[in-house]
């Protein structure tokens, strides 16, 4: 939905403002939550539960599985080389 109007403050200026949907389906959303809490509230609605037990869960140690990995072999080492470093000056401008 778009709204279409002139500017007060300068009528060669037109202002269109695009709303979303998303803001009607938030609102909805809270009424009907409202509504649902309500119900729930008057005991309109009811949710009684009766009996029901948790599960019983038995649980016992166990084995990592068995695994045969092949990889590519590391060489480590360390060499000896020689790397030019630049000379760096500093240009005197006659500060102290």
């Amino acid at each position: 939905m778009a709204d279409v109007h002139r500017d007060p403050y300068d009528p060669d200026r037109i202002v269109v403002r695009k709303s979303s949907g998303g803001r009607t389906l938030a609102i909805v959303a809270i009424v009907i939550l409202a509504i649902v809490g309500l119900l729930f509230a008057t005991g309109f609605w009811k949710a009684d539960v009766a009996g029901g037990d948790m599960p019983e869960v038995s649980v016992e140690g166990g084995a990592l599985p068995k695994v045969d990995v092949d990889s590519k072999e590391v060489v480590v080492g360390t060499k000896q080389e020689t790397v030019e470093v630049p000379t760096v000056g500093v240009k005197d401008n006659g500060e102290d």
